[in-house]
């Protein structure tokens, strides 16, 4: 009976050695990196203008959040400034309307550039918004999504 224990077991132990050769085999992977981790930009509309913060972030994906804090409803566009080619956004951006005393949410990737960040209707001073390089990948970063 003991022998039969013991062949069982080590035909066991031989079925793992030789299954876990193939793991962590030699072969190399190229893991392709991740984009960088999306960063909040917040702008806030008021009666008078748009303000951003921050106004200078690097190219990557970013969460826009909206607050407007004015008297009506108001729809935000992300355009390239006046005579400019070399937008932050690859086309024109828009909001859709957002309610007075609500919030808005978009998620973009940013580009390498200027853009200038307003109202539809033009009626509110527009606020600049300056990327710069992309941000360093957030492979290394733990706990991401």
């Amino acid at each position: 009976m003991r022998t039969r224990t013991f062949g069982a077991g080590a035909l066991s132990l031989t079925a793992l050695v030789i299954a876990g050769a193939g793991c962590g085999s030699s072969d190399s992977y190229d893991n392709a990196a991740r984009p960088p981790a999306p960063i909040n930009v917040a702008v806030n509309l008021t009666s008078e203008r748009v303000a951003v913060s921050p106004d200078r972030v690097g190219a990557g994906p970013v969460v826009v959040i909206v607050a407007n804090e004015s008297g009506r409803s108001r729809d935000v566009t992300l355009t390239a400034p006046d005579g400019s080619n070399s937008s932050c956004v690859d086309g024109d951006v828009s909001s859709g309307p957002i309610n007075p005393e609500d919030t808005a949410r978009l998620q973009l990737p940013l580009l390498e550039g200027r853009c200038v960040i307003g109202v539809a209707d033009g009626a509110l001073q527009s606020a600049p918004l300056n990327v710069g390089p992309p941000r360093p990948t957030a492979q290394q970063d733990l706990l991401q999504p």
